[in-house]
């Protein structure tokens, strides 16, 4: 698993009336091109290769050498842990000089980059991955919007996610009309709970961003309303979630529901995806996830631990329904030696890179190169059903 925040040994020359800055990291070899951009320092020569290049700042990986004296024309320097050695030019860091912290906004070499704008939420469900905090985190946003110019062109993808990102929905319509501008052909795509769609103003303002490859997320977690505001821990939230998807679509919103499987969905899983190939059959698409066991899933395992393989014959009946009534889906975080083989073809591999792995059983399976493989984060939880799959045994 990489790590994504660390404490800096050196952070010299930021400014002080700056609390949070935002760095991207370039090639020392190169020159700079915002005044946000820093030399990444991996090779004793590095530093001052970029001094000579015009770089006033640097980004030195521990071991590096020569980092730890401020070089002519060098003012500011960072000096992280070897654990950030994966650094690469393009990626984006968030730093409080102050306490010398420092967070991994965006990686220009991944797949999976997505911003989290909020902890705050209006949820408390049972499998939260980021448990809520009532803070005043305003100031996330802001640093976003100071990342987004520097994120690359070329990212194909790009995330959002939280907490619940519409709680503060003007700025963040904001944040997405800047990625229509700065970022035109990177698809985007929004975590929500879908409660605030309900609102009109809300809807019409997503609509009215425009961006060209917008779609958000949200959970349906059972056809019985009562269930699915169990999970998530608030009445009426199942009546306000289906009217914001009913919203979205009138106005011709791409949307995608989500259900997180586990002991209290996954039991009803053919009823929610019957249900919703009845009554929502014009959304864009139905994820099916593996449960991550992290955050309140850990506090919750006795109430939430389902193996996969306890619901693989139901899973697959789910899958088939959605198919049959020409809904697009997908099956996320679920290895493919405990779903069917009717449901492969459905499997996506979904984990972001930066925690996913497999185990020791993995090495010699067949089908290993399309796996989702393993979540890394929390406390992960295996099914019994984990094996190696062989080409002779797919056969049969």
């Amino acid at each position: 698993m990489l790590a994504l925040h660390g404490i800096a040994s050196q952070a010299t020359g930021f400014d002080p009336e700056k609390a949070r800055d935002v760095i991207r990291l370039c090639a020392p070899q190169g020159a700079p091109a915002d005044p946000a951009d820093a030399a990444l320092v991996k090779q004793p020569d590095d530093l001052s290769v970029a001094a000579s290049n015009g770089f006033s700042a640097a980004v030195v990986v521990d071991g590096a050498g020569g980092g730890r004296e401020i070089v002519q024309g060098m003012s500011r320097l960072l000096t992280v842990p070897d654990a950030f050695s994966y650094f690469g030019p393009g990626d984006i860091l968030g730093v409080q000089p102050a306490t010398k912290r420092f967070r991994t906004l965006y990686r220009r070499g991944s797949a999976h980059n997505s911003f989290l704008v909020t902890e705050r939420c209006n949820h408390y469900c049972l499998m939260c991955s980021q448990p809520p905090r009532k803070i005043d985190d305003r100031w996330i946003l802001r640093e976003i919007r100071e990342a987004l110019p520097l994120v690359s062109k070329e990212t194909r993808s790009l995330g959002f996610t939280g907490g619940e990102p519409l709680l503060d929905w003007q700025e963040f319509m904001a944040t997405l009309a800047e990625c229509r501008g700065l970022l035109p052909d990177t698809a985007i795509h929004v975590l929500s709970n879908g409660r605030a769609f309900a609102s009109s103003e809300v809807t019409e303002a997503w609509a009215d961003v425009r961006h060209p490859n917008l779609m958000v997320g949200i959970p349906i977690y059972s056809a019985v309303d009562s269930i699915h505001d169990y999970v998530v821990q608030a009445n009426g939230a199942f009546d306000e979630t289906v009217l914001g998807i009913l919203k979205l679509k009138d106005r011709g919103q791409r949307v995608e529901v989500r259900v997180v499987l586990h002991a209290i969905t996954a039991p009803g899983i053919v009823a929610t995806c019957r249900w919703i190939a009845r009554n929502l059959p014009f959304v864009d698409h139905v994820a099916l996830m593996g449960l991550e066991n992290i955050g309140f899933a850990i506090a919750n395992s006795e109430l939430l631990w389902i193996d996969p393989m306890d619901y693989r014959e139901q899973l697959a009946e789910a899958v088939d329904t959605l198919s049959s009534a020409r809904v697009r889906v997908s099956v996320y975080n679920l290895t493919r030696c405990v779903l069917q083989p009717s449901v492969w073809r459905y499997a996506a591999q979904s984990i972001s890179d930066w925690k996913n792995d497999y185990l020791p059983e993995c090495d010699d399976c067949c089908e290993k190169p399309r796996c989702s493989g393993f979540f890394t984060t929390g406390r992960p939880k295996y099914s019994r059903g984990i094996k190696a799959l062989s080409n002779s045994a797919i056969a049969h």
